[in-house]
């Protein structure tokens, strides 16, 4: 594979928010983005947007896509939709306590609190939590308790 462009993630999830630009801020502050990019359009719609985590990114828009498309985007915020999710996303975090206690202090319905589970000897254990933000998009933090023991050593 080639390297991909300074800056990108080899995979970037786009997520659609109604009020993109109160989510960029909520996301910021409640799970520790960090903006890279935000770009407005008519309105103060956003276009398009890069939000950092370590080496991760997440774009987020304004649902419907672009103003000046022929046809909007097909997306939209799971507020809207009856709150049904058809993704999530999972980002891995060093303090999955820490970090639930800070998205809680911001509004986050925590869904599931922080456990810990061990997938065995020969796998990993993890402590993860799940949480929603203000406009019904779930999110996975995980903390990795243990890696896997060394097959064969």
């Amino acid at each position: 594979m080639r390297k991909v462009p300074e800056g990108w993630a080899r995979v970037c999830p786009a997520v659609f928010y109604e009020d993109a630009s109160k989510a960029i801020d909520w996301l910021c502050r409640a799970f520790g983005f960090e903006v890279q990019l935000k770009i407005e359009g008519e309105g103060g719609r956003i276009e398009h947007s890069e939000l950092r985590f370590g080496e991760g990114l997440v774009m987020v828009s304004q649902a419907g896509g672009r103003s000046e498309r022929k046809t909007p985007l097909p997306t939209r915020s799971p507020r809207t939709v009856g709150g049904v999710n058809t993704q999530m996303l999972a980002i891995f975090v060093d303090d999955a306590d820490a970090h639930c206690a800070r998205a809680r202090a911001a509004g986050g319905k925590v869904q599931e609190e922080p456990t810990t589970t061990d997938y065995g000897d020969d796998y990993w254990s993890d402590r993860t939590y799940r949480v929603e933000d203000p406009e019904g998009h779930h999110w996975w933090f995980i903390q990795r308790v243990r890696d896997p023991k060394t097959r064969g050593g």
